[in-house]
């Protein structure tokens, strides 16, 4: 009965999971990145034969590589995602969400930092073939195009579930979503541009910086409006 008096807004709130797998995923990405830093022997000779085994295939197959630069230099590249970022971020400041607009932009161009950060202080080679089939430039752990579809794909999600839109258009972004994520992380393995640890690295701070930057504005608008003028 006197669960019923409550309004709404008095009700007790689920906790957001959100938090949890920011911690989650952050520490996974720092013990991986401590094990590339170091060059744990296990690791390496993993990345080795996952990136040979796909090398030797992938030189026997033009045909499967072109259709691979394809989709990680047009559909699925970090400028792409960034298009769609930016896209939503207008439609949001246009609508008067001004503060979740910002929100969005800040964690795209945070993610963009702490990808060139980690990059640059890391310092890791990427793959080196007698026979290339594609080239990159930079360092390579994390993936960039990893890192950028996690953020990206996990933002655009956040805000249809926020926007309130019909299940079934949720339920199609969501495998939408899954396909561009694992799908960019595959097509960099299959090229011989980056390492399996790099592709890993790059899912998991993707996902840590996602949920928290969703968990942090779930705690800015949960605010009396008084707190956040």
């Amino acid at each position: 009965m006197h669960s019923r008096l409550l309004s709404p807004a008095h009700r007790p709130r689920t906790p957001s999971p959100a938090p949890w797998a920011g911690v989650v995923c952050g520490a996974l990405a720092v013990a991986l990145l401590v094990l590339v830093a170091v060059r744990w022997s296990p690791l390496m000779r993993l990345d080795r034969d996952i990136a040979e085994a796909l090398h030797r295939r992938a030189v026997t197959e033009p045909g499967l590589v072109h259709l691979n630069r394809i989709l990680t230099d047009w559909l699925w590249d970090p400028w792409t995602m960034r298009a769609l970022i930016a896209v939503a971020v207008v439609v949001l400041w246009r609508r008067g969400s001004r503060v979740l607009a910002a929100w969005v932009a800040v964690t795209t161009l945070v993610s963009s930092l702490l990808q060139q950060g980690m990059k640059a202080a890391v310092g890791r080679e990427r793959p080196r073939w007698p026979d290339p089939v594609d080239s990159a430039h930079y360092a390579s752990f994390p993936s960039g195009h990893a890192m950028t579809a996690t953020v990206s794909c996990g933002l655009l999600l956040w805000l249809l579930h926020r926007s309130g839109c019909r299940p079934w258009i949720r339920r199609t972004a969501l495998a939408a979503a899954a396909v561009s994520v694992l799908g960019v992380g595959l097509t960099r393995l299959y090229l011989g541009v980056h390492w399996p640890s790099d592709v890993l690295g790059g899912w998991l701070l993707g996902a840590a910086l996602t949920a928290f930057a969703t968990a942090g504005y779930g705690r800015y608008a949960a605010r009396p409006r008084t707190d956040r003028d």
